[in-house]
């Protein structure tokens, strides 16, 4: 029936309206209510390609949906995360009467901005079993949960460091934009050889959970990046 073809789009939807209530709570500082929005989204943004492909819908509108629901879902709220962390800095507090440091807070949005690039890219690109860049939900979890991480190991001292925190926003946006072979998390086939990377990552993360719980979610992007990194070298 033609009204479950609109199914994907309408997980596609609702993927952007989880990310709309995010950024709403992550204005106002409820970062833990922002990243457990930015995860139901996370959800919907998974079953929309499942749904795609069990249906057999095959939508230019969809595709263009995606990313746009995506550059809100996870480029805008990473952003608005890393302009709450940095603006309750005490260097950007204590000189919030400089206008220069007064507005350091507004160049997270560069992850935003990256993110649309990222996007659009992806949007003309062949399709195959690998990414290029950091894809926006990975970049998203990465920092989404900083705030659980920073306290579930007390890196508060660390992570007040103005500079810190602006290293983690070029790193990111950089990740987004670059030309990085990143292996897809997508089985598609049960071979041990040809995906001991992803199993890697799974079995790992599976651990990361149970030790470390929401905490874990940003260092298991951090794996995924040093396994890609590493790929890159072997």
């Amino acid at each position: 029936m033609k009204v479950f073809n609109f199914i994907p789009n309408f997980l596609t939807l609702s993927n952007l309206f989880f990310g709309c209530i995010a950024v709403v709570y992550g204005v106002v500082g409820d970062l833990e209510k922002l990243a457990l929005f930015v995860s139901l989204g996370l959800i919907c943004d998974f079953f929309d390609g499942f749904f795609a492909r069990l249906l057999k819908v095959d939508s230019k509108i969809g595709v263009q949906l995606d990313s746009l629901s995506d550059l809100v879902t996870f480029g805008l709220t990473s952003s608005v995360v890393m302009v709450d962390l940095i603006g309750s800095s005490s260097f950007v507090i204590e000189n919030s009467s400089n206008f220069f440091i007064s507005i350091l807070p507004y160049s997270a949005f560069l992850i935003t901005l990256s993110s649309s690039y990222r996007l659009a890219k992806f949007n003309v690109s062949s399709k195959n079993t690998n990414f290029f860049g950091l894809p926006t939900p990975a970049n998203a979890i990465l920092i989404i949960f900083l705030p659980q991480f920073i306290e579930r190991f007390q890196l508060e001292l660390f992570f007040e460091n103005v500079f810190v925190l602006m290293l983690l926003v070029f790193f990111s946006s950089y990740l987004l934009i670059s030309n990085h072979k990143m292996f897809s998390l997508k089985i598609n086939n049960l071979e041990f050889n040809q995906n001991k990377a992803l199993y890697t990552l799974f079995l790992s993360s599976l651990i990361l959970l149970i030790c470390f719980g929401l905490a874990s979610f940003t260092i298991i992007i951090i794996l995924y990046i040093v396994l890609n990194f590493l790929r890159a070298i072997v």
